[in-house]
């Protein structure tokens, strides 16, 4: 865990740091004299302790560069103007802390964002044990049970009251109900259409009636373009990879 502490009077940065590694000694503390000291280091903070007046760059406009590379750290502001604590909203502050702040006002708001920041990483470590679980599905075709990888999947399709599971490699038959497919399936696919269910990691480009995908095309039905086109750039935001919009 990071803590950094930013203030231009270094007596205040000393006294801030000295409460912190009295509180948290397992915690790497790190101190910067101003906002360019603080943009300009190679350390992220998971949480920091930041000054409002400072010279050349105010705590606010230091705030919100950070902010623009660092949407999780826990923004405390720790000043003697009391009169700014509704800007501290602006820029997503955890606590605002009106010097002088009493040893137990500030290890109650530390106790809080130090915690929020364990549920956080908690958290994340769940999802990514979760994403690399491999999932898969149990079918019979042609009188014999097929394991499959979801992730393999390049798409499905209904057929013959049949679904049709192709991969990369093969295409395979089974019978069975493709809204239970895309149950099993997650977040990862979308059915575009009635008969069509899609893995957003083949997807190669999308027009408001097709999808290509690395092997093959799907329909788009028009009513689900919109939730397609919102639910892909999620998960492209999750580095799922990209695609070209025709």
């Amino acid at each position: 865990m990071r803590i950094t502490i930013c203030d231009d009077e270094r007596e205040v940065r000393d006294m801030v740091a000295e409460k912190v590694r009295r509180l948290y000694p397992e915690a790497e503390v790190f101190l910067c004299k101003d906002g360019g000291d603080l943009l300009a280091s190679q350390t992220e903070p998971d949480i920091l302790l930041l000054d409002i007046q400072m010279p050349e760059m105010d705590g606010f406009e230091a705030a919100k560069k950070l902010r623009e590379r660092n949407r999780r750290v826990k923004l405390i502001f720790l000043t003697a103007l009391e009169e700014y604590v509704f800007r501290a909203f602006d820029v997503g502050a955890f606590h605002y802390l009106v010097k002088p702040v009493s040893d137990e006002k500030f290890q109650e708001v530390l106790l809080s964002a130090v915690s929020q920041y364990w549920e956080e990483q908690k958290e994340d470590a769940g999802q990514k044990r979760e994403s690399v679980e491999e999932r898969y599905l149990l079918v019979m075709s042609g009188g014999v049970h097929v394991r499959i990888r979801l992730e393999e999947i390049v798409y499905a399709e209904v057929y013959n009251r049949k679904i049709i599971l192709h991969k990369l490699d093969e295409s395979i038959e089974y019978y069975g109900r493709l809204s239970e497919l895309e149950r099993q399936a997650g977040e990862d696919f979308f059915r575009s259409h009635r008969a069509y269910l899609v893995n957003f990691r083949y997807v190669e480009k999308y027009d408001a009636s097709t999808i290509w995908l690395e092997k093959g095309q799907a329909l788009m039905a028009k009513q689900n373009y919109q939730e397609f086109v919102k639910k892909f750039l999620k998960y492209n935001s999750k580095g799922g990879g990209g695609a070209r919009i025709r």
